[in-house]
C-alpha cells in the first residue's frame, strides 16, 4: 500500500513540476520551401508593416506573404516648393525559405508626384523603385521575450528613374531589428539601418544611419495600436537630420489577414512634413 502513496505522490509532484515547466520550442527547421510548415505549425501573422521598425520574425517555410499599402499620400511644404505624391499599392511580396529565413520583393507598381517651384509645377508618373531583401531571424522567431534579425537588402534602378530624379546605380544595406517583450502587454520595437546611397548630386556613395523605436499594444479586441520615433543621420549625402513622429493601429481580421492605416509626421525641417496610408497583409 505505502508503495501505491508513494507512486501516486511521485506522480502528483512530477505533474506539478511539468505543469511549472515552460514548454520547449517547437523544432521546424526541417520544413523548407519545398516542404511547408503545416497550418496547425504556423507562427502567428508578423509584419514588416505598417510602422518604420521592421520585425526580427520571418515568414513561415513554404508559405508567402503580400504586404501592401492600397495607398499612401506625402506632402511637404519648404515655403518656396511643394511637394506632394501619391502611391498606389507599394507592396512587398515575402516568400519563407526555411524556418528562419524568407525572401522579399518591394516593389511600387505607381507613382505619381508633383513638385512646385517658384509657381511652376513639375509631373512624374510612372513605376517607383524595386528592391529584394533576404532575412534571417537569429533568435526568437518561435517564442521568447526577445528577437533578432538580420536583413541585407539591394534596390536596383528602373526605367523610371530619370522622371523621379533617382540614381541609376545600385544601392543597398543592412538592416538590423529587435524586438522585446514588456510588462502589461507592451512590446518594443528597435532597429538599426545602415544605407549605401547615392549623393544628391549623382557623383558618388554616401552612407545613411536610420534608428527607430516603437511601442506596440492591444487596445481592444483584434484592435492594436503603435507610437513610433523614426530618425536618419547621414555622412556625405548633403541632406540633415531628418526625423519623424508615427503613430497608427492594425486590425487582424483572421490569423492570416490584417489590416492597417497610420499616418507619419515630420519633426525636423528635412523630413517629409505629412505621410498617410491604408494598408493590407495577407498571408497563405
Amino acid at each position: 500500500m505505502w508503495a501505491k502513496i508513494a507512486a501516486i505522490v511521485a506522480f502528483c509532484g512530477g505533474g506539478s513540476s511539468v505543469a511549472l515547466a515552460a514548454a520547449p520550442a517547437l523544432d521546424k527547421s526541417a520544413y523548407t520551401l519545398f516542404d511547408p510548415t503545416p497550418a496547425e505549425l504556423l507562427r502567428g501573422m508578423n509584419t514588416d508593416r505598417p510602422d518604420v521598425t521592421e520585425s526580427p520574425f520571418t515568414v513561415d517555410a513554404g508559405h508567402v506573404q503580400l504586404e501592401l499599402s492600397l495607398l499612401e499620400y506625402t506632402y511637404d511644404d519648404e515655403g518656396s516648393s511643394q511637394f506632394s505624391q501619391f502611391s498606389i499599392m507599394p507592396a512587398n511580396f515575402k516568400i519563407g525559405l526555411l524556418n528562419n529565413a524568407d525572401i522579399q520583393l518591394i516593389f511600387e507598381p505607381y507613382l505619381h508626384q508633383q513638385t512646385r517651384s517658384n509657381g511652376v509645377n513639375h509631373y512624374a508618373d510612372g513605376f517607383g523603385t524595386a528592391e529584394v531583401r533576404f532575412k534571417v531571424n537569429l533568435w526568437g522567431n518561435d517564442g521568447g521575450d526577445t528577437a533578432v534579425g538580420v536583413m541585407p537588402f539591394v534596390a536596383f534602378p528602373t526605367t523610371a528613374d530619370d522622371d523621379f530624379g533617382l540614381t541609376h546605380h545600385v544601392e543597398g544595406g543592412l538592416i538590423l531589428p529587435l524586438q522585446v517583450s514588456l510588462p502589461h502587454g507592451w512590446t518594443l520595437g528597435t532597429m538599426a539601418e545602415f544605407d549605401f546611397l547615392r549623393d544628391a548630386d549623382d557623383s558618388g556613395y554616401g552612407t545613411q544611419l536610420l534608428h527607430t523605436a516603437t511601442l506596440h499594444h492591444k487596445i481592444v479586441g483584434e484592435l492594436e495600436g503603435y507610437v513610433e520615433y523614426a530618425g536618419s543621420t547621414s555622412v556625405d549625402l548633403g541632406q540633415g537630420y531628418i526625423a519623424q513622429f508615427d503613430a497608427g493601429v492594425l486590425y487582424a481580421v483572421s490569423p492570416d489577414v490584417q489590416l492597417d492605416a497610420g499616418a507619419n509626421v515630420g519633426i525636423s525641417d528635412a523630413a517629409d512634413d505629412l505621410l498617410v496610408f491604408v494598408g493590407l497583409s495577407v498571408r497563405k
